[in-house]
């Protein structure tokens, strides 16, 4: 008895089953990568390092958030080894089972008072824990998404793991507003109150774990194990083969990396609501309006994996970042303004070009890279972009505002970083549409910069030129 092939329909129902399991897994990871930096801003300094004074007691909080970042190539070369050899499933659920009980585990943490520096250290052991998981989930999760997806709706489909990020972080602020303005308002949030977000990971991890596992392992990968030509030691392969690739898609990524950071993440938060700082506004608006701006930057996300469909990568790519070129310095200008609105306007102004510079990355890193080492080499990619642009960012912009006493400082930093970025962009080719199955592998490891010879412009589809 023959087996029929999968009709179109079929095919599109699969597509929209696995992106569904992969943006409610990518949601649960990083609500609970963000709960951490949003806790950071707000009480880690204070219950976890306070011996250490307040301002050096908030660098050494944002740099445990800074320290998660360097474990993410740890976690993506372990990832990418076994994702490239034993499948992008398996790697999906280990990774969101590690990253939840990291986080749970953080929410039953004594405090310093309680165990003297045993607790800071605790604390950053599970926060590199955390680091180790994200630098793994990113990648098996674009994959399943974009190796399913047909050729013209890759864009579309590898936004749907990348609008896990903004709703991570629309779940965690907002799940933290509550605590703060409803729940547990004032010292009852530093007492206890902080604690609840992250146990709330508990559950999460119990729907994200039964959702992955019901998707099927990616087609890709699956061609591989039955062609047996999986790769025994695709690291190795990887940078012997494709440095220039791994160091140009790090650095695409790195511009948007540091202003997710910088501006959705902890600092924002801990800048606006200090109270002997410029803004000191209160803590649940602050919350609210970077909700706000989350859900603004799920939803251009989302805009422009529909627009990498049609007009190509590297285009929406670069609108995207001449957005955020044109929105930084007003940003911040609103921000100053010490009033909730103006702060919630120039966050949400600046998200646009931030969803804009995401969207396309899951299908454009995925079409750059071989399939037999494709998993290690949009991993490693991801974790040393986010190591370039966000491991530091929050420390980084909280040292620019200490010494200078000016958040515009921290504006040139991030112009600096688009600026990097752009030139990436620039020097990496837009495969828009490519052939993803192992049989065209001689035709992945062709032409992805412009340094390569192999593939001249007059064979790139016209709308990708």
């Amino acid at each position: 008895m023959t087996t029929s092939p999968p009709t179109a329909s079929t095919t599109e129902q699969n597509s929209r089953r696995v992106a569904f399991a992969t943006v409610i897994g990518t949601t649960i990871e990083w609500y609970d990568f963000f709960i951490y930096g949003t806790a950071a801003g707000l009480v880690f300094s204070q219950l976890f390092f306070a011996p250490a004074g307040s301002e050096i007691g908030l660098l050494l909080s944002f740099a445990t958030v800074g320290i998660s970042f360097v474990f993410r190539p740890l976690g993506a070369f372990l990832a990418g080894h076994f994702g490239d050899r034993i499948g992008r499933r398996a790697m999906l659920v280990i990774t969101l089972v590690m990253m939840g009980g990291a986080t749970a585990l953080i929410g039953l943490l004594p405090t310093y008072e309680n165990a003297g520096v045993l607790a800071p250290v605790m604390l950053l052991l599970l926060r590199i824990l955390q680091g180790i998981s994200a630098g793994g989930e990113w990648g098996g999760a674009v994959l399943m998404a974009v190796e399913h997806a047909p050729p013209h709706r890759r864009g579309r489909a590898g936004a749907f793991p990348q609008i896990g990020v903004p709703l991570g972080m629309l779940l965690a602020s907002g799940v933290t507003a509550l605590m703060t303005g409803v729940i547990a308002p004032g010292q009852a949030f530093l007492d206890w109150g902080w604690r609840i977000p992250f146990l709330l990971s508990t559950v999460l991890i119990g729907v994200g774990y039964v959702v992955r596992r019901a998707v099927d392992e990616s087609p890709v990968f699956a061609e591989m194990a039955a062609k047996k030509q999986r790769t025994k030691a695709p690291i190795v392969e990887l940078f012997r083969r494709h440095w220039l690739l791994i160091v140009l898609a790090a650095f695409v990524f790195a511009g948007n990396n540091a202003a997710g950071y910088m501006t959705t993440g902890g600092f924002i938060t801990n800048y606006a609501t200090d109270p002997e700082g410029e803004v000191a506004l209160e803590r649940t608006p602050v919350l609210l309006a970077i909700t706000g701006a989350a859900a603004l930057w799920t939803l251009t996300t989302f805009l422009s994996g529909i627009m990498a469909d049609r007009f190509g990568r590297k285009r929406t790519y670069l609108i995207g970042y001449a957005s955020l070129i044109l929105t930084v310095v007003p940003m911040f200008a609103l921000v100053n303004t010490g009033h909730i609105w103006p702060l919630f306007l120039g966050l949400a102004l600046f998200t646009i070009g931030l969803g804009l510079a995401y969207g396309p990355q899951s299908a454009w890193y995925a079409e750059i890279f071989p399939a037999s080492v494709r998993f290690s080499g949009v991993a490693i990619s991801y974790a040393l972009g986010a190591i370039l642009g966000g491991a530091f960012a929050p420390m980084i912009a909280t040292t620019l505002v200490q010494a200078t006493g000016s958040i515009y400082t921290v504006a040139g930093y991030l112009l600096a970083m688009f600026a990097l970025a752009v030139l990436a962009c620039a020097l990496l080719r837009d495969r828009t549409g490519i052939d993803l199955g192992v049989d065209n592998q001689a035709e992945q490891e062709r032409g992805a910069t412009v340094f390569s010879a192999a593939r001249s412009s007059a064979d790139e589809p016209a709308h990708v030129r």
